[in-house]
């Protein structure tokens, strides 16, 4: 059986894309949680990560890290992961190479904790650009396949890529026009998610350096995790 490591689900958007993908897909695998340590992760990781970092999934004690290079070498063994159709396909993996390399502006000003609720400091111009592509991105799935997944009819890694920005949608109240306006419930809903959202909120450890990060996105103005 496959064993994905990964770290806390109310902070790690990384852990989030191919756990999502995995439950959703109904594709078995063993769950390994390691807490994001104060300070750097990288010796407490690479115990069973080679890069130090999570995700890294474990197949028959081969390691396979960063969460794009798991989404193909599932595609390489389970249907579903990918588009079927070709061009569909390629758009799929484009945008999902897009979202992995990109919209630091989003990911500086909006770091993922899904236990929270924040009124955001006012927006620069790069997040108002990151947010702007984001929306012509979704827009432009839903229209050419035809919704309600960016894809077409069924969820595939491309939205598991972007299932982090729904609990950041969800945590700083952010907006889109048109059909993407609607996109982010839709990843929220999905069971593999709602389930994702509950384990986070009953979490009670904390991390400085994270915690830190929210703080300086603006102004808590809720707080819905355990306490210890």
């Amino acid at each position: 059986m496959y064993v994905l490591h990964i770290a806390n689900k109310n902070y790690s958007s990384w852990s989030l894309r191919p756990w999502v993908l995995m439950r959703t897909l109904d594709i078995s695998f063993e769950e390994r949680l390691t807490p994001f340590p104060t300070g750097s992760s990288f010796d407490l990781y690479r115990a069973f990560s080679p890069s130090g970092r999570v995700p890294c999934l474990v197949d028959d004690g081969w390691a396979v890290w960063d969460s794009l290079a798991i989404a193909e070498y599932l595609a390489e063994r389970h249907h579903g992961v990918w588009p079927a159709e070709a061009k569909a396909r390629a758009w799929a993996r484009s945008s999902a190479a897009e979202m992995h390399s990109g919209f630091t502006a989003l990911r500086s000003a909006c770091p993922m904790s899904c236990g929270v609720r924040v009124k955001p400091l006012p927006m620069s111009a790069a997040l108002k650009h990151d947010l702007f592509r984001l929306g012509d991105l979704w827009n432009d799935g839903l229209a050419r396949f035809g919704g309600p997944f960016l894809a077409g009819g069924h969820f595939t890694a491309v939205d598991a890529f972007f299932a982090p920005v729904a609990f950041r949608v969800q945590s700083y109240g952010l907006t889109f026009e048109g059909a993407a306006a609607a996109y982010p419930a839709q990843l929220l809903g999905l069971p593999a998610m709602q389930e994702w959202y509950s384990a986070g909120l009953a979490e009670t450890w904390r991390e400085p350096d994270h915690e830190a990060e929210v703080a300086a996105a603006g102004t808590v103005t809720e707080d819905l995790r355990a306490t210890a």
